[in-house]
């Protein structure tokens, strides 16, 4: 009680601290850099990350793009070949004119398949390295600048034109998601609350905690924008649950309280015994996604779990001081709540809870098959996210369709190797299937012709100290069975020539993440479960209720992860890594609350028929706004995000919130009324029926 008096003694300090702390969040949230590339959060021990960086610092090319310009005579290509390369942080820029530096020379003198490769029809094709990273900055302006130099003849592929239109569509969409959020989470409280005033004082407390978490956010250097678009509406959905506790304790405290301080100091108490355990579960499953190798679950999990830490620190310090001061409005605009009396719903439930029982049963090996298949059926592609109308989208389209080139591959040979032995290499790697040919000093010279001849500025781009770099154009998609296949193929032809060298590019790098993100999968699920089971058996002191509250959850979570399997849906590789364990850690709150109620009312003397029956009746309306709380925040953004993996993880967060809302108020009250027995004897306090009567005990014998 001593921190609620001091709360309630400071309130107006804790006010006027909390807004001040608004202007460095404000200013650290601009200055928080956004990271738009997935590939950037790869083990840095991988060999494809290695070999990125050895690209960087020896031939100083990063990113790589191809540009299709199409209806423009080779003259006009010239000049705007020379444009581009005048483009700040443009390296090289390679065409035909840099092989045959004469144009007067008909491109048709050029050896078939080199001129196969960079003509189709009315369209050519220029490839581009830039000196900086795929995702910088500076690589997001320099595509911007190609661009507008190109105009509507010329089409920019590649992942820095996929990471440009990503932040574009980002930073145009974002605000939309957090009003969206906002406004239905708002028309929801309205719905459940009862005060017309009290759903906009939890939003701005709310709100100013969202601020302080992403200001914060400044000092971890950069954020994913899947954690920037998801962070905002998540911890508005995960923690609007303790300002409704805190405002139901007060009004409470109120009734049995003549002074409103001191029911404001007993409500804090109140609230911050209740939500500590149910908060505590949901960090534990943000925490969980720190635990992947593939960094992309770090950065989400440390942004949500401060986001959830910091919504319980404004609950028991700024909201409370809120409401004293807005006490009078707050008293003058109550009204009757509209969820009614749950008596007659509960007895209904446990009038047939065998049936739920059976459902129980039948809906676990169905769903679990699902769930194992949608996790297999998953797409790693981050450009089938995108609207089909975007700049990369089209570009990549034309380039498969034009010159069928669905990826590139860089080869990066030891320069010691043989030519010989290159050539050789070379005529065996076209062979692959699905590649379409290999681009090298090499292989442009044939047996017959010197390295000599070639101008220095044709072999600095080809060759330095270290490597020589070589380019394989695929027939195959990044990140699908084939081209997966094919790099195997490829790896192994490689290393017999050169057992240093490395393969790299986007397709050698997704297929890192499918094997990282495979393993991280089973390794997140395995944590988050353990660390809620402990959370959950020193919170219930029970080593039976951890078993029989996840394995409802878990089921809804089978459930929600298996519908897109039979519904023939495709997911985003990160969605179930994510949702598995942001379901489980937000969620079970629901079943804590209610078996919490059934452990104190069975602890009382009530038999078990009457503990589930009060448990369940008295914590249907708290499920019920909590688990449409969080529907409402995230099915809006769902329906309007025309990035699929925002769309897909909040479809499924909002479908989640619904499934484990109706699965603990049907069939985790079934499985009390099963277990009771058990969970009697294994739960401190009630074990061998401590805490029952004597007259209870042998009416249930």
């Amino acid at each position: 009680m001593k921190f609620s008096k001091a709360v309630v003694k400071a309130r107006i300090p804790i006010l006027i601290v909390t807004l001040l702390l608004l202007v460095p969040s404000v200013l650290g949230m601009a200055k928080t850099r956004i990271n738009y590339d997935m590939l950037n959060y790869l083990p840095d021990s991988m060999e494809t990350v290695k070999g990125q960086d050895a690209l960087m610092e020896d031939f100083g090319k990063g990113a790589f793009s191809f540009i299709i310009v199409e209806n423009m005579s080779d003259e006009d290509v010239h000049f705007l070949k020379e444009k581009i390369e005048k483009v700040d942080h443009v390296d090289t820029v390679l065409w035909y004119d840099t092989l045959v530096p004469d144009l007067k020379i008909p491109k048709e003198f050029l050896p078939s398949k080199y001129y196969d490769a960079f003509n189709s029809g009315d369209a050519t094709m220029m490839a581009v390295f830039l000196d900086t990273s795929t995702s910088s900055d500076e690589a997001m302006q320099t595509i911007r600048e190609i661009r507008s130099i190109c105009g509507k003849q010329c089409y920019v592929s590649g992942m820095s034109a996929l990471v440009t239109d990503l932040k574009d569509l980002c930073e145009k969409e974002e605000p939309i998601y957090v009003g969206i959020a906002v406004a239905l989470a708002c028309v929801a409280m309205f719905v459940f609350l009862d005060n017309w005033i009290i759903p906009f004082v939890f939003l701005g407390s709310i709100g100013v905690m969202i601020l302080l978490n992403l200001g914060s956010n400044y000092f971890l250097g950069e954020i994913s924008y899947i954690t920037k678009a998801l962070s905002a509406v998540l911890q508005l959905a995960v923690t609007m649950d303790y300002s409704i506790f805190l405002w139901h304790s007060y009004n409470e405290q109120k009734r049995t309280e003549n002074n409103r301080l001191t029911a404001m100091e007993k409500a804090i108490h109140e609230t911050l015994t209740s939500v500590i355990g149910s908060s505590v579960t949901t960090i534990a499953g943000f925490i969980a996604l720190c635990f992947m190798t593939f960094t992309m679950g770090r950065d989400l999990g440390i942004v949500m779990a401060k986001g959830v830490f910091l919504g319980v620190v404004g609950c028991v310090t700024f909201l409370p001081s809120v409401i004293l001061v807005l006490d009078k409005p707050l008293s003058k605009t109550m009204h009757k709540a509209l969820i009614p009396n749950m008596d007659k719903p509960a007895k209904g439930i446990l009038k047939i809870f065998p049936v739920f029982l059976a459902v129980f049963a039948i809906l676990i090996p169905v769903f679990f098959y699902g769930y194992r298949k949608t996790n297999k059926e998953v797409y790693y592609d981050m450009g089938e996210c995108l609207p089909k109308d975007m700049d990369y989208v089209i570009a990549n389209s034309k380039l498969r369709e034009e010159f069928d080139i669905a990826s590139t591959h860089m080869l990066l040979l030891d320069k010691n190797t043989p030519s010989a032995d290159v050539r050789a290499m070379c005529k065996e790697m076209e062979n692959v299937d699905g590649v379409k040919y290999v681009l090298g000093l090499e292989s442009v010279l044939g047996e017959a012709v010197p390295e000599e001849i070639l101008p220095d500025s044709v072999k600095d781009i080809l060759e330095s100290d270290r490597y020589k770099l070589l380019l394989i154009n695929s027939e195959y998609k990044a990140a699908s069975d084939e081209v997966n296949t094919q790099i195997d193929e490829l790896n192994a032809i490689m290393k017999k020539y050169d057992p240093t060298g490395m393969i790299i590019g986007e397709a050698p790098c997704m297929k890192d993440m499918i094997e990282t993100t495979d393993r991280d999968f089973k390794v997140v699920n395995m944590v988050s479960i353990l660390a809620i089971f402990v959370i959950i058996a020193l919170v219930e002191k029970s080593i039976s209720l951890p078993f029989i509250l996840i394995s409802v959850i878990e089921l809804a979570i089978f459930i929600n992860l298996g519908l897109p399997h039979y519904l023939g849906q495709q997911l985003p590789f990160i969605a179930p890594i994510c949702i598995s364990t942001i379901q489980l850690g937000a969620t079970v709150d629901y079943a804590i609350l209610m078996t919490t109620r059934y452990k104190s009312e069975r602890s009382e003397g009530r038999n078990k028929k009457e503990a589930v029956h009060t448990a369940l009746a008295t914590s249907i309306p708290s499920i019920v706004v909590s688990g449409m709380g969080l529907f409402a925040a995230t099915f809006g953004v769902a329906i309007y995000s025309d990035m699929d993996i925002i769309k897909s993880m909040c479809m499924l967060l909002a479908r989640g919130a619904v499934i484990s809302m109706c699965l603990v108020i049907t069939i985790l009250p079934a499985l009390l009324m099963l277990c009771d027995k058990v969970i009697c004897a294994t739960t401190i306090g009630m074990r061998n029926g401590k805490g029952l009567s004597r007259r209870i005990r042998e009416r249930e014998a």
